[in-house]
């Protein structure tokens, strides 16, 4: 690196590349912290793959509910590959370095298909609304073309939101002595601190985007079960109240484990600068690894259809 005097007559810097960082101050296990991480990665993307071929496969599965939770499990192959590589690349190689443009590509489709994943869980707790308040037209309500549009505005609404954010960050000067990441990925906020601009306008729209998709999105789902247990009170067999609940169970689920820590590490990025960095690190790692690993898992033991799929599906992989 050259010294601080070599960069006086400098007006705009940006940094070819970044260096990422592993699990601070477990640098030397990293080795041994890869075995867990293969291990999620692998579960995650099989267990996603296999709900895809199930649900394609099984000709009974070709129903609302489940081609939702077939785009959750796209989304979630999606989120799991936009940080395997470099996070792997790290633990397994000690690849730190990640060029400025890669990093701000892989910044744009984690961000992306994490607002995705939100508005997915948004649209499966309509679908659950509806089959409970309404199940008489449930299925004349959600055609196939209803859903199609459906999946068309998710992804038209995530790639909007999130397509100014690299350019926002490409007019920043950045600090030549400050490239280093706090993760093994690139998150928009951990870029942002890096540079020497003001970056007020960042922070601004990165709050707007969070208030515009991921926190309407908690807000809607909450109204949403506020609805169906309202409409679930008003059944007049206690045996169809648990029935119809027990069809939310895993979507109750798999929001909690995506919303807790979207919520937690929003928080934490905003509020705990000031708490040490391994903290920051595995609230990020739940955040983006967790998710992806346990829902095929919430489905498969909650789901009997999914289970008996997903196993038809692996036996003819196999």
């Amino acid at each position: 690196m050259l010294p601080p005097q070599a960069y006086i007559n400098i007006s705009f810097f940006q940094p070819t590349a970044f260096l990422m960082t592993g699990i601070p101050g477990l640098e030397a296990a990293h080795g041994w912290i890869s075995i867990p991480f293969s291990s999620m990665y692998t579960v995650a993307l099989t267990g996603n793959c296999l709900i895809l071929l199930a649900v394609r496969r099984t000709h009974n599965l070709h129903q609302p509910m489940y081609y939702f939770l077939s785009m959750l499990a796209l989304t979630d192959v999606g989120l799991t590959l936009s940080t395997l590589p470099t996070t792997l690349g790290v633990l397994w190689f000690d690849h730190q370095l990640i060029s400025f443009n890669a990093c701000l590509v892989q910044m744009f489709f984690l961000h992306t298909f994490s607002v995705v994943e939100s508005s997915v869980l948004l649209a499966m707790s309509f679908d659950r609304f509806l089959a409970i308040s309404n199940p008489l037209r449930y299925a004349a309500i959600l055609t196939n073309d209803v859903i199609i549009r459906i999946g068309l505005a998710i992804v038209t609404r995530a790639t909007v939101s999130l397509f100014p954010v690299p350019f926002l960050l490409k007019r920043l000067n950045f600090c030549p002595d400050k490239i280093l990441l706090s993760h093994t990925f690139c998150f928009h906020a951990d870029v942002m601190w890096l540079a020497c601009d003001d970056i007020t306008i960042n922070i601004l729209y990165g709050l707007y985007v969070l208030l515009s998709t991921v926190s309407i999105d908690s807000l809607a789902i909450v109204l949403s079960y506020t609805l169906i247990l309202h409409t679930v009170l008003g059944l007049a067999s206690p045996r169809e109240r648990v029935r119809a609940l027990n069809t939310c169970v895993s979507h109750i689920l798999a929001v909690f484990v995506f919303f807790i820590p979207v919520i937690t590490m929003s928080i934490i990025h905003r509020f705990g600068r000031h708490l040490p960095p391994i903290v920051h690190a595995l609230v990020a790692y739940v955040y983006l690894v967790v998710p992806p690993v346990l829902n095929p898992i919430i489905y498969s033991v909650k789901s009997k259809p999914i289970r008996e799929a997903m196993l038809r599906a692996l036996r003819k992989t196999v």
